[in-house]
């Protein structure tokens, strides 16, 4: 534990280092180093961000944008004696912040669904009517496609692990999933017409 803290504190203080010089290059005009350092920063703050929204990967992306924006918008405050870093996740939490309290506010506009309306009723119903044709339609398919459809698109097996499961080749499990799906589709397409 103590060698993941030591490890973190020193990517930290190289990463400060680095984004700090590049910052201050940049400021003095030099416009290679400022690109160089907005182009870190990002890969900075995507992480930053990334670890506190997890499951947000379109406002992770947002957030970014707006931190770059408002840190160069806000690059004349930055006081050199200070660490760079401190400044910058500074900026991006009030920017995060920004988004949460935003997210909130328009989260309780909305109603809570209860589980037991008719609209879910009617698509667990309609889920396993769907689920009860695939299977029939399956049925109809030779075993050297039907085969490979279960195991690689229902069942999420690679080509590899359902090529060993069957004994066929990979070639032949690929073969088979898309002639297989040609035909079901050819099936489908003949049932709504």
């Amino acid at each position: 534990m103590v060698r993941n803290t030591l490890d973190s504190e020193t990517r930290l203080s190289a990463t400060e280092a680095t984004l700090r010089a590049l910052f201050l290059r940049g400021l003095d005009g030099d416009a290679a180093a400022y690109r160089e350092f907005l182009q870190k920063l990002s890969a900075h703050l995507r992480a930053f961000l990334a670890r506190r929204l997890f499951g947000w990967p379109d406002e992770v992306e947002d957030l970014v944008q707006e931190c770059l924006l408002a840190m160069h918008n806000q690059r004349h405050t930055y006081q050199s004696d200070q660490p760079l870093t401190a400044w910058v996740h500074a900026i991006a939490r009030y920017k995060m912040i920004d988004l949460l309290r935003a997210k909130s506010s328009r989260e309780a506009l909305h109603d809570p669904l209860d589980d037991d309306l008719e609209v879910f009723a009617d698509s667990a119903t309609e889920a396993s009517d769907a689920r009860r044709d695939l299977e029939g339609l399956l049925k109809t398919l030779p075993e050297r496609q039907r085969l490979p459809i279960v195991h690689v698109k229902l069942e999420g097996l690679t080509v590899a692990e359902t090529a060993g499961l069957t004994g066929m080749s990979e070639s032949a499990v690929k073969v088979g999933i898309h002639r297989g799906l040609k035909a079901l589709a050819a099936r489908i397409r003949s049932k709504t017409q």
